[in-house]
């Protein structure tokens, strides 16, 4: 049976609710297409985050790795294809602003993503669900966790499906703030897809 590492983060800035945690939550221990979902939440915090997510993927020896993020005002879900080696935004939860430094000094500019964005969007949409392949995660640490990913892989020599996905708010959240939003049962089944295309 094989293995993934599905992340998730926890709630930050403005956001009180982050959707992604219940979704990583829910689904840890579940079986989707013979994978083993190890379901994990990682900080907001440039000094942590991406080491988080590599100390996890040393731990459990995944087979793939998707990270998830909350992308409040995106109305659909946008699997990413670059992360780019900047930190950049604004402040963490640690009260940390990075100014656009690199992620690994020795690191290439950038990393596409390994996971099958087209098939996952073309699932979503026959299913119903909006979705686009989004060309930039942004400097912020959903950025930073998809960078962390890919570099550790390729550093390692392992040809490994790793990439991330941006997902709308939920309706608890959009309650508080308001923006588009989606039903969390909703985001959990469209993350379910994404995961039966690996």
């Amino acid at each position: 049976m094989r293995k993934l590492l599905l992340t998730g983060f926890e709630p930050f800035l403005e956001f009180p609710i982050n959707p992604t945690s219940d979704i990583v939550t829910m689904l840890n221990g579940e079986l989707i297409q013979d994978y083993q979902i190890i379901g994990e939440v990682l900080t907001v915090d440039f000094h942590k985050s991406g080491s988080q997510l590599v100390e996890l993927i040393e731990k459990h020896n995944p087979d793939a790795v998707i990270s998830l993020g909350l992308a409040g005002g995106r109305n659909c879900i946008t699997p990413e294809r670059i992360a780019i080696n900047c930190n950049d935004g604004p402040v963490d939860n640690k009260g940390h602003k990075p100014n656009g430094e690199a992620i690994f000094e020795d690191g290439p500019d950038g990393y596409f993503s390994k996971l099958p964005i087209y098939e996952i969007v073309e699932k979503l949409k026959d299913a119903g669900y909006p979705a686009k392949i989004s060309n930039t995660a942004g400097a912020y640490l959903c950025n930073n966790v998809m960078y962390h990913g890919l570099h550790y892989f390729k550093e390692n020599g392992l040809d490994r499906p790793s990439g991330f996905i941006h997902i709308p708010a939920s309706h608890a959240l959009a309650v508080k703030k308001n923006m588009p939003s989606w039903s969390q049962a909703d985001l959990l089944e469209a993350i379910k897809i994404a995961i039966s295309c690996l």
